[in-house]
């Protein structure tokens, strides 16, 4: 939720005063998921979601649905039965293997790093602000750059940034094609929404992002179709032939990042053959093996409800 001026200043309380009351309910659940791996001696890393929150304004709430908590490979096993227990599943925990998707430094590197804090009494690691940002940044592209109000995410994790960030530990520690995705992530929240980047290493960050990609976002910011799991689609025909053709003709940045492309590269096409190839197919191949009696099954005790 971001803060409209012209709004009634008893909404606008009415709407600080439940997201902070929401906010306080989140944390308790955190330092809750937090007690429920420690009691098995596993240590996760807490992020996006209430971490990023951290970084905006009191008066501009930032909701999560979720908790985002990366474990340690050799943990995931153990980690993935807690998620799935009784009392894990009540705390919608999304758990990550490690940050092999968002970020390619190590787990002990990335965990060394971690900023350690306490909710309701529960010790907590969240990512350090340098990595933090970098994963914040490749997450949304890993989205395609579909949604355009999570790039807020990116412009305050930058703008209230602590004043000891580190922009080589951000930036230099990573290949210099994942380098170039951070920079222009950042470069769209300053295009877009005015982030101020005049004292950072990347101040033209906004003036070199490539036509293609600022095509990209503004193209999936007009469509009213967003990329959405197959599975949720199959009771919709409709719905669910949108879905496979958005993934027949693959999002340029999504497809770009998942095969470790370059942004600066003069064709997607490839990137995005690889890409359909190596997830696409697989994701379409699955929902059309959705097991078809168990689904007659779903609508007959549907219909009896």
């Amino acid at each position: 939720m971001q803060y409209d001026p012209i709004q009634d200043e008893d909404e606008v309380f009415d709407e600080f005063r439940w997201a902070t009351i929401y906010r306080k309910a989140q944390q308790k659940k955190i330092a809750d998921a937090f007690r429920l791996f420690h009691a098995e001696g596993i240590e996760p890393v807490l992020f996006k979601g209430w971490a990023i929150s951290r970084s905006y304004p009191e008066m501009v709430s930032r909701i999560s649905s979720d908790i985002d908590l990366a474990v340690p490979s050799k943990h995931f096993r153990e980690a993935e039965r807690i998620r799935t227990s009784s009392a894990g599943r009540k705390l919608v925990i999304d758990l990550h293997n490690e940050f092999s998707r968002h970020d390619s430094l190590d787990w002990a590197t990335l965990f060394a790093r971690c900023e350690q804090l306490e909710l309701d009494g529960e010790p907590v690691r969240i990512l350090s602000a340098e990595d933090h940002l970098r994963v914040v940044c490749v997450h949304w592209l890993i989205d395609g750059g579909q949604y355009r109000e999570k790039l807020w995410d990116i412009y305050y994790l930058v703008a209230n940034r602590p004043k000891t960030f580190n922009w080589q530990m951000c930036l230099d520690e990573v290949e210099p094609k994942r380098r170039r995705w951070i920079v222009c992530a950042i470069g769209l929240a300053s295009k877009y929404f005015g982030l101020d980047l005049r004292d950072t290493p990347i101040a033209d960050a906004a003036e070199t992002l490539p036509k293609w990609l600022t095509a990209c976002v503004e193209r999936e910011w007009a469509s009213d179709s967003k990329l959405e799991p197959l599975d949720i689609s199959l009771r919709d025909p409709r719905k669910l032939i949108l879905q496979i053709r958005k993934r027949t003709a693959p999002n340029p940045i999504a497809s770009t990042v998942d095969v470790g492309g370059s942004f600066d590269a003069s064709l997607r096409i490839h990137y995005q053959l690889r890409s359909f190839s190596k997830r696409g197919l697989a994701s379409i191949r699955r929902s059309m093996s959705y097991n078809r009696p168990q689904r007659e099954t779903d609508d007959r005790s549907h219909i009896s409800d």
